[in-house]
């Protein structure tokens, strides 16, 4: 065989070649960022569409394996709110807790410690507060805290700028802070805002 007849690698064979090596590296983590956000036996369907999306923008990948990650996220994020409309985009945005990731918010002991009924008692509270999130503040806890982004990151999958998701992360924190420090009451008015809490908010 002549050297001109193997020739060089095509191009679209370089970019399967590329979009199968991030498919095999980010897929379980665009499994997960769904998963979270839409019931279980729809997620994989979402993620199918997720990488067909990607397929066909492929030339905007980005080449970084993290970049690449944050704008798969972002692709995901599109695909949920796009089928959804009016209450039920709210709710396409919603981010379920589940009890490996209250621990990460927490920063709970170590693996394998005796379990501890005081913190048994803030897993409680801290899955209730985040409950009484809004689905933005949510959003960027998660973001940070389960998906590992950085604020430019997950600003590039809110389609926001880096300041505009610190101050939206801010809030957040503030205000799970404040769920936390003041569970909802059936039987009593809520406790007065602390004067440095009201004077920083």
């Amino acid at each position: 065989m002549s050297h001109d007849s193997i020739g060089p690698p095509r191009e679209d064979d370089a970019l399967r070649v590329r979009f199968e090596t991030v498919y095999d590296a980010t897929y379980a983590a665009v499994l997960r960022f769904v998963q979270r956000r839409v019931h279980p036996s729809h997620a994989e369907d979402v993620v199918a569409d997720v990488f067909v999306v990607a397929w066909r923008r492929i030339a905007d990948l980005p080449e970084d394996a993290e970049e690449a990650r944050a704008w798969l996220f972002g692709i995901a994020r599109r695909v949920l709110l796009a089928a959804h409309h009016g209450e039920q985009r709210r709710q396409a945005l919603t981010v379920r807790i589940a009890d490996d990731q209250v621990s990460r918010l927490q920063g709970a002991g170590s693996p394998g410690s005796a379990p501890d009924p005081l913190l048994a008692i803030e897993h409680v509270d801290l899955a209730r507060a985040w409950r009484r999130l809004s689905p933005v503040h949510q959003e960027s806890l998660a973001l940070v805290a389960w998906d590992d982004l950085t604020s430019t990151q997950a600003a590039a999958v809110l389609g926001i700028s880096p300041v505009a998701f610190r101050l939206r992360l801010s809030r957040a924190r503030r205000v799970l802070r404040h769920h936390l420090g003041h569970p909802a009451r059936t039987h009593a008015a809520p406790a007065a805002t602390p004067a440095r809490e009201r004077s920083t908010s």
